[in-house]
């Protein structure tokens, strides 16, 4: 386990945001891997992948609901130097990576393809998509093995493990894409169907590696098959931390698949040019995305530690942080942003949608910085109820004007774009403004790093319910 209740808040918000950065880069590539070699394949191949893509927000929802809860649960328990109950939450959640694993099989082979057919543009992309989201699906699966392991880690400030284990996993998936995808070596290729076989290869490579490594390494908290009986009082503080957190991800899949819908009449390429757009955004984000989930372990090991300063010192620290690198991002995208969509595609029909959707959707970039950071302080405080009626309020300010304004005559793309714009820089502030409210509530106002005694113990009573034995089991 790393103190983070020691020493400078950024230099630790530093140590802890690089090794995250390069593995979330490693982990953004397997979409940028893929992609590259979908290209080739041509605009309904683009359009089907990227339109199946979004499936991966919901599983992404989902392992946000298991991750977040574990980092905090974990991060408090390591600040208040409780070693046994950060391991008993720790195997808690590797029970419900299994369950939710398995679920994930079922839905994903029964129920993906009907998707991919409703939103996509015309019968190529929905076959093209069908294809990659059937053979992708067994790994969005082991995504939440991938995710118990690595959240358990980050809530005691161990990251890099989790970063090599990426690292090597979009390796093999940049080996594997074009023998599956081209048939490189082979010559029989796959199509996009190979793009969801490599992928899933890697990760299932990426589970055995990080189990391996707990096995062997891994002291602090460690896989034991006899803390694997539900605990269901600590199973309901995982969901209550973590449900608000997968909640977010999960509006975000709903408004992804409404700007789908909305642009289905423009055709693929429309289509296309959106998907590549939001990938390269993505992949833009990981700085500041690194930060706000360095800032969760960091100040909840403060938090519950007492250190009630450092925790208000740790928002600072990130805020300051994750605007001056969106403010440079938000220039790059000002400048050239058709590089990053020809790097892709030279298509000038997918470019006239992929750049100034990224020209326009720049100027959200600082407002989107906020929002993550107060994410992540949220989850380090154990309350993600506030950042879920925040990403909420999008619901109605984007969601509902987005499809009344492709019911008007001449419809325009760029209208969407400004649309969350505007939806986005509402959200920054009902996110800051219910962090302060949260702040007020758990840290009070002037308190002393002396004077979270108060706080330490009623977060340790709190959770110490969750960690009672059920009533039900004895």
């Amino acid at each position: 386990m790393k103190d983070l209740t020691q020493g400078p808040i950024g230099r630790l918000l530093v140590a802890m945001a690089v090794p995250i950065a390069i593995g979330m880069l490693f982990q953004t590539l397997y979409f940028l891997v893929d992609l590259y070699f979908v290209s080739r394949l041509g605009d309904a191949a683009i359009a089907g992948v990227s339109t199946a893509g979004t499936v991966s927000f919901v599983i992404l929802a989902l392992t946000q609901m298991l991750g977040v809860g574990t980092v905090a649960l974990v991060s408090h328990a390591a600040g208040r130097k409780d070693q046994a109950q950060a391991n008993l939450v720790f195997n808690q959640s590797v029970l419900l990576s299994a369950v939710c694993g398995v679920l994930t099989l079922m839905w994903g082979w029964l129920g993906g393809g009907a998707y991919v057919r409703w939103v996509a543009a015309d019968a190529a992309a929905a076959a093209a998509g069908s294809a990659y989201l059937c053979w992708y699906t067994p790994g969005l699966a082991l995504q939440f093995a991938l995710v118990a392991m690595g959240s358990a880690l980050r809530g005691t400030g161990i990251v890099k493990p989790t970063m090599l284990v990426q690292m090597l996993t979009v390796i093999l998936n940049t080996v594997l894409a074009p023998i599956f995808i081209s048939g490189w070596g082979t010559h029989h290729p796959l199509g996009t169907a190979g793009a969801g076989l490599a992928s899933s290869i890697a990760v299932a490579f990426g589970v055995v590696f990080l189990w391996i490594y707990f096995v062997r390494l891994e002291h602090y908290v460690a896989l034991d098959a006899r803390e694997w009986t539900p605990r269901w009082r600590l199973i309901g503080r995982i969901l209550n931390i973590g449900l608000p957190a997968g909640g977010e991800f999960l509006m975000i899949f709903v408004i992804l698949g409404v700007i789908y819908l909305v642009i289905r009449s423009f055709g693929p390429s429309a289509q296309a040019g959106f998907g590549i757009g939001g990938r390269v955004m993505q992949a833009l984000f990981l700085p500041v995305m690194a930060l706000a989930f360095a800032a969760t372990p960091v100040a909840g090991q403060n938090f519950g530690a007492g250190r009630l300063d450092r925790v208000r010192e740790t928002f600072r620290s990130a805020a300051i942080a994750s605007s001056v690198l969106m403010l440079l991002i938000t220039l790059i995208c000002q400048w050239h942003p058709e590089w990053f969509i020809q790097a892709f595609t030279r298509a000038p029909d997918v470019a006239a949608v992929g750049a100034p959707y990224l020209r326009i959707t720049s100027w959200n970039f600082l407002a989107t910085g906020l929002i993550f950071t107060c994410s992540g302080l949220f989850q380090a405080l154990g309350n993600t109820w506030p950042s879920l009626l925040s990403s909420g309020s999008r619901l109605l300010t984007f969601v509902v004007p987005a499809v009344l304004l492709s019911r008007q005559p001449h419809f325009e793309l760029v209208k969407v774009w400004y649309l969350s714009v505007a939806t986005v820089a509402l959200q920054a502030v009902t996110s800051f403004t219910l962090l302060m409210r949260e702040f007020r509530r758990k840290l009070g106002a002037g308190r002393s790093a002396g004077s979270g005694d108060a706080v330490m113990a009623a977060a340790a009573t709190e959770e110490g319910a969750a960690f009672a034995p059920d009533p039900e089991r004895n």
